[in-house]
């Protein structure tokens, strides 16, 4: 990355037009894919220190964790992240959750509840492949709530994420911003790839055609609930390379920022390395 990429780039701006981001565009970094590529494998080594030192912190009482919310339109990318990105640290320190529409137990709860289920424990980085959010962007879009329920809801993430951020939580919320060009051409790479048929699902189309509609309900989703707490950053994702290298660097940032070490030993060094010497 170039010296001034930094979390701030991709901060989601006030109030938020998507239309006017371009999601082709790699802000923060000047190269292109090749070199891209080099900086993501570059940064694994320093972000699989970090995952270590967290685990590491958790197992002499640390309760610190961290949360990705990955958030997206069909094809921009998650799966990609979570391979990647998150795929090049231990994965004893991850705990990945994909959320699928509700069970019928789940829809028996409030809309937090399966979410609660599924938070990091302490050393971990909690992966969200869509999250709460969906709860405000799709029941926005179809009709799912009343706007009345929808707005009371955005309050209740705002005091949630809060709770979480209270209790040793650093949240990381990104949105991936693809065109609808660049979906449309995935789809199609879908269908046309026997080997990918079973990533394709039909109701991505049926989502697809409510397209200005989501983007509508991300836009006001990410103005409600962004806060210096719970950040939100909005990724420009038709470039896979670019997208993944930028989730590194945010997840790398958040963990820096925790200020980790190494737990010191409780026991004495010394002594354990002279009784190993004679055995």
């Amino acid at each position: 990355m170039t010296a001034e990429f930094s979390a701030q780039v991709l901060r989601a701006s006030h109030p938020l037009d998507l239309s006017a981001i371009d999601t082709s565009a790699t802000p923060g970094f000047d190269g292109g894919k090749k070199a891209g590529r080099a900086a993501l494998e570059a940064g694994e080594e320093r972000l699989a220190e970090l995952q270590e030192k967290l685990f590491a912190e958790s197992t002499a009482g640390g309760t610190r964790s961290v949360l990705l919310v990955l958030q997206a339109m069909d094809t921009a990318g998650k799966g990609g992240i979570v391979s990647h990105v998150v795929g090049a640290v231990d994965p004893q320190g991850v705990a990945l959750h994909a959320f699928k529409s509700p069970t019928d137990e789940e829809k028996a709860h409030d809309f937090l509840w399966r979410i609660r289920q599924q938070l990091p424990p302490a050393g971990r980085i909690g992966v969200f492949d869509r999250s709460h959010y969906e709860d405000v962007l799709i029941h926005r879009v179809r009709g799912f709530s009343t706007p009345e329920v929808i707005e009371e809801r955005y309050g209740i993430i705002r005091d949630f994420e809060q709770e979480l951020v209270d209790a040793g939580t650093s949240i990381v919320k990104v949105m991936l911003h693809i065109g609808a060009d660049t979906q449309k051409q995935r789809l199609a790479d879908r269908l046309a790839d026997p080997t990918k048929h079973w990533k394709f699902n039909p109701g991505d189309l049926d989502e697809r055609a409510f397209w200005p509609q989501y983007m509508e309900a991300y836009e006001i989703a990410i103005d409600r609930t962004d806060a210096d707490v719970a950040p939100w950053y909005v990724i420009p994702a038709d470039h896979k390379w670019y997208a993944r290298l930028a989730v590194q660097s945010l997840l790398t940032e958040a963990l820096e920022k925790l200020d980790l070490a190494w737990p010191a030993a409780d026991y004495d060094v010394a002594a354990e390395t002279a009784r190993l010497a004679a055995s």
